[in-house]
């Protein structure tokens, strides 16, 4: 495709076409990612399947260019996954290939897509559904995109996700910068919870992503603090 096509979505949401050969994509005005560099997304991924023997039942909370659900996919052990995408033009972009490698990410007969809000998704789960949950919907607390998402940073969208999560279960969620309110949270929430960085190159400039890691011990104790 041409280095100048780009494709606009109702709602902000735009597909562009770089002329480095690069797929950008944006949202109201604001830089989520590109297939330039991946690593955090993959990262997202790995991270949080190598904190878990079993991760049979994954949901991903994001869809953005699908190279978490990618390296998900990549995984033998992981035997279905649920990935609840908000917006409906970013789903039907990657069916129709206007993301190359769309069709054959959501043809894999272990994915199931739901067109929906995460955090409700969460709130509706039934308990101890997933072995993980990967929620990577925004730019992280301090750089949303959409005001509302800043609402599964707290305390209740958490105790959701713990609650979807089954014990000995893991929840990431990925962060653009540093955010140690967001620690403490999950400190409360979590049996077990830890911050990693990661360098990337945005490019051509150095960043630092993060990864926010909540773990559930295999007893399955109630949240801690009185989140529920």
């Amino acid at each position: 495709m041409s280095g100048t096509e780009t494709v606009i979505a109702d709602g902000g949401l735009v597909l562009r076409h770089r002329s480095d050969g690069h797929l950008e994509l944006r949202a109201n005005g604001i830089f989520v990612m590109d297939t330039r560099e991946t690593s955090t997304e993959k990262a997202l991924a790995t991270r949080a399947l190598e904190l878990h023997s079993k991760p049979g039942q994954v949901l991903i909370g994001g869809l953005g260019l699908g190279f978490t659900l990618e390296a998900v996919l990549a995984d033998p052990r992981v035997e279905a996954v649920t990935v609840v995408e908000i917006e409906p033009r970013l789903v039907e972009w990657m069916r129709a290939g206007r993301i190359p490698h769309g069709p054959d990410l959501l043809k894999d007969e272990r994915v199931h897509i739901e067109v929906a809000d995460v955090a409700v998704v969460l709130r509706e789960s039934h308990a101890e559904t997933y072995d993980v949950v990967l929620l990577d919907v925004d730019n992280g607390p301090g750089y949303l995109v959409h005001d509302a998402n800043g609402a599964l940073y707290e305390a209740p969208a958490l105790a959701d996700a713990r609650r979807a999560t089954s014990p000995g279960g893991t929840v990431v969620v990925w962060s653009a910068a540093e955010a140690p309110a967001l620690l403490e949270v999950m400190a409360q929430v979590f049996d077990e919870a830890e911050a990693h960085s990661y360098p990337v190159d945005l490019q051509g400039h150095s960043e630092t992503y993060w990864l926010y890691v909540g773990r559930l011990s295999a007893a399955g104790a109630p949240p801690r603090n009185g989140t529920n």
